[in-house]
């Protein structure tokens, strides 16, 4: 199916739900809307400490328990299901595949970062991050490889979603010539500092904003 076989679409649905427990970020957005809401943001305005440094060390330490918890019943799983996969991958394609689940997770924070920011301008964002949620569940090719959306799948390539779940997963299954795998990893850091100098920029001014209506 679009280039796709039985036992590989299985391995795609593995190798995205290893994807999306690096990129996902639950609680991340509502969580920065509560701070904003309640005044809680307060305590890093009159302290020195960064909001979104703080958020992301937090989010990191988060998440090493996570996967320190969770390697154990992964590898089992993996393990059970090793015969849909085709074969051990080429060290290259292991180390790509590494990397991109790395940058997936600084990816998939800066974006929903920049949900929760929007707080400073609308105090009740909890439909917006549904909306945000849904159309990244889909976009991102957890819903579906977006090798099956056709022509609306190239297009949906030149967005920054597909590579929180579709891309590591392409990757590690061969999708991706060799060729492409560099430009892509740039694009995909380009994306990151582009989103992490939209948070800069959305907090310095919703800060201004919060303080202009004595927040």
């Amino acid at each position: 199916i679009g280039g796709y076989g039985s036992g590989e679409i299985i391995a795609y649905y593995l190798l995205t739900m290893v994807a999306r427990a690096f990129s996902s970020m639950p609680g991340l957005a509502s969580g920065i809307a509560r701070q904003v809401r309640d005044g809680e943001i307060k305590k890093f305005l009159i302290q020195p400490i960064d909001l979104m440094s703080y958020l992301l060390a937090a989010r990191v330490a988060h998440k090493l328990v996570y996967y320190v918890v969770a390697t154990g019943p992964f590898a089992l799983v993996f393990f059970l299901c090793r015969d849909y996969f085709p074969g051990w991958p080429e060290p290259s394609a292991l180390a790509a595949f590494v990397l991109s689940l790395v940058l997936g997770f600084a990816l998939g924070f800066f974006l929903e970062a920049s949900m929760g920011l929007v707080a400073f301008w609308f105090l009740e964002v909890s439909s917006l991050i549904f909306i945000y949620m849904m159309i990244n569940y889909f976009l991102s090719g957890h819903m579906i490889p977006l090798d099956w959306l056709g022509e609306f799948g190239r297009w949906v390539q030149f967005l920054p979603f597909k590579y929180l779940a579709y891309f590591p997963a392409a990757v590690m299954l061969g999708k991706i010539p060799q060729e492409e795998l560099l430009g892509e990893m740039l694009l995909e850091l380009i994306w990151i500092l582009v989103l992490l100098l939209l948070n800069r920029v959305a907090f310095a001014r919703g800060v201004r904003r919060y303080g202009a209506f004595g927040g």
